[in-house]
């Protein structure tokens, strides 16, 4: 059995890091993926190249397994044969999945895990990087509206934050129910001081970004990593959003992958998308 552990990845001179980093001991592996699991997200529209098994076990979110997508994507077993085919419109610039937060105007609590111990703590520059991007949200005024608490009572919240031990990058989740997907790992080489705050909170308002149903904006060829190759439709959709233009947009917040130069903040046409959805 062949096993894989991301870590970050240089482009030229410049560095880049794949949001997609997965901590050190976590068993990511690409083999032995049954046959009726790699049909269903064939139907479903997944790249089956990119798909890897995935399992992982912390206090907070308990015992996961299932499979990651895209590098920062986790869909458990469960939601494996729950995946439908969805439309896909390559090329264009902005998507989301079709599982999207419900019951608007909605408040989402999120919870910044501290005095938790289990090295699972954001640090304080952790803490300063979801405090910028949550502001972010906030700033636009969106039917969202997002609250923060930096604390150990993490399990009423819509959102937990939390920082496991990896390499410099982050994962999340899809909508599931109406809901946002509650759990947010941003790893702790993140925040190790070889990055600056602004990185911290791209990383952050990113996997956020995820919660809320959003795509990858190169999922259909990870430019942004400098690859060529497209992550599938997913079964939760690659929904173009209107108002977006098409073509790479090598400033968006969601990027497949990040470079140490990003400034974490929304450009125009992420404003657009959060508006039009939200």
């Amino acid at each position: 059995m062949k096993v894989k552990r991301f870590s970050a990845v240089a482009l030229a001179a410049t560095l880049l890091a794949a949001s997609s980093c997965m901590p050190d001991d976590v068993n990511v592996q690409e083999a032995d993926i049954a046959p009726d699991v790699l049909a269903a997200f064939d139907q479903a529209g997944f790249n089956t190249a990119d798909i890897v098994k995935y399992e992982s076990e912390d206090p907070i979110a308990g015992l996961r397994k299932g499979y990651m997508v895209g590098g920062d994507v986790f869909i458990s077993n469960d939601q494996v044969f729950d995946l439908a085919p969805s439309e896909e419109i390559p090329g264009a610039e902005h998507y989301r999945t079709s599982n999207l937060v419900t019951g608007l105007p909605r408040r989402i609590d999120v919870c910044g895990l501290a005095n938790y111990g289990s090295g699972l703590d954001l640090n304080s520059q952790g803490r300063s990087g979801l405090q910028w991007a949550i502001n972010n949200y906030n700033a636009l005024n969106l039917d969202l509206s997002f609250t923060l608490t930096f604390t150990s009572n993490w399990q009423a919240y819509d959102i937990v934050v939390y920082a496991p031990s990896g390499g410099a990058g982050g994962s999340a989740g899809f909508p599931s129910g109406g809901d946002p997907y509650q759990f947010v790992q941003v790893f702790d080489g993140l925040m190790n001081g070889s990055y600056n705050t602004n990185v911290v909170e791209h990383v952050m308002g990113h996997e956020i970004g995820h919660c809320l149903g959003f795509r990858h904006t190169d999922y259909f060829s990870r430019q942004s990593c400098g690859q060529n190759t497209n992550e599938g439709s997913a079964g939760v959709g690659a929904i173009y959003i209107s108002g977006t233009p098409s073509g790479y947009d090598p400033t968006s917040l969601m990027l497949a992958c990040f470079n140490s130069g990003v400034d974490g903040e929304f450009n125009a046409n992420d404003r657009t998308a959060l508006n039009a959805l939200y």
